[in-house]
Parts: C-alpha cells; structure tokens; sequence
C-alpha cells in the first residue's frame, strides 16, 4: 500500500509494519491526532490543560469607595467547581443555564472568597459573569469602605475541585498594585498600604 498523498513519515511506519495491532493503534493516535488538530476551538479539544490556576483583581475605585472585584478562571475548570459543589451540572454559554449559573455563582463566591479591610469584614455583592469559548470573568463588588489601609482576603476558589489549583490575587489601591500567588491549600493573604 502506498500513501504518496501523505508526506508523513508517520504513517509510513504504520502501514509498513506487520503487526495489525500496531497499524490499528498507529493509525487511532494518528485519527486522533489530526482530529484535534482539525478542530483546535471545539469544547473537547481544549477540556484538558496541564494547570489550574486563576486570577483575582481587588482594585479599590476611591470615587464609589468599594472594592470592584474580578475573579478569571478557565470555563471548564469553573463549571467542574460548581457542579462537584451542588451537585448538579452547569454549562456556560448555554443559556437555559444562565438562571441557574448566576445563582450558583452567587453562592459560590460568597463562601470561598472573604475580604476584611481595616480589621473589619466587607461585604461583597455578586454583580454577574461573561464567559468566552476559554475562560469566565465573574464580577463582584465590596459595600464601601472609607481610606483602606490594611487588607486581608481569603481566596479559595476552585480549591473544592483541584488540590494544585493556584490563585495569583493582585490587590490595587490608589494605583499601588500589590499581588500574591496562593497555591492549595493556602488561601490567606494580607497586605499593608
């Protein structure tokens, strides 16, 4: 058998060694090989990813006087987060799920993410999300705080999922930027202004 179309000395191997096994197993890596690599946007094709780690922006508006907080996290991971935690499933960019996400999220948000300004507890309000093929930005905002000095968080989101999950956290205020990695199962920062 002669494959002139293919410059491929891939499957040169495949068709040239005797053992069917070997060319049905060379030729299903090489399908799927290829597959992947014809559809390198679909769902499946980027499901897996060697890392888990997010971000979250504290960034302090002095004009509103509240925290505006945006937490990046991939969309795959925070779907797997959410459905592990209610046990039910939950698909961004799908939208007989919105409902139920902007709740879920909601909550969620409200038990792994704390901020304590000026040694006192701040409340933070689940604003909404925007999701991409990729990632999800969840929007959240403090009630208002006068002149933060000291603030200290606790970060713990997709902790409930991933034992090597990383959650780098950069907190803004007046323009000073101040960022920590977290990494599981550390979930406290603090930092002076």
């Amino acid at each position: 058998m002669e494959w002139r179309s293919y410059d491929c000395h891939f499957f040169y191997i495949c068709f040239k060694t005797n053992s069917m096994s070997v060319k049905l197993t060379s030729f299903f890596y090489a399908f799927l090989f290829l597959f992947q690599m014809g559809f390198p946007n679909s769902a499946k094709a980027n499901v897996f990813h060697p890392y888990h780690v997010g971000s979250v922006e504290i960034n302090y508006n002095p004009k509103s006087k509240t925290f505006e907080i945006t937490g990046r996290f991939f969309l795959d991971d925070l779907e797997n987060g959410l459905s592990k935690k209610y046990g039910k499933p939950f698909h961004f960019n799908d939208s007989k799920y919105k409902l139920g996400l902007n709740e879920a999220l909601r909550i969620y948000c409200s038990e792994y993410l704390k901020l304590k300004v000026n040694t006192a507890m701040v409340k933070i309000n689940f604003i909404g999300y925007e999701e991409d093929q990729e990632s999800v930005n969840v929007y959240l905002e403090s009630s208002p705080v006068e002149n933060p000095k000291k603030v200290e968080a606790a970060v713990s989101l997709l902790y409930n999922l991933f034992d090597d999950q990383i959650n780098i956290v950069h907190i803004i205020i007046n323009g000073e930027r101040k960022s920590e990695k977290l990494t599981y199962p550390n979930r406290y920062l603090y930092q002076q202004f």
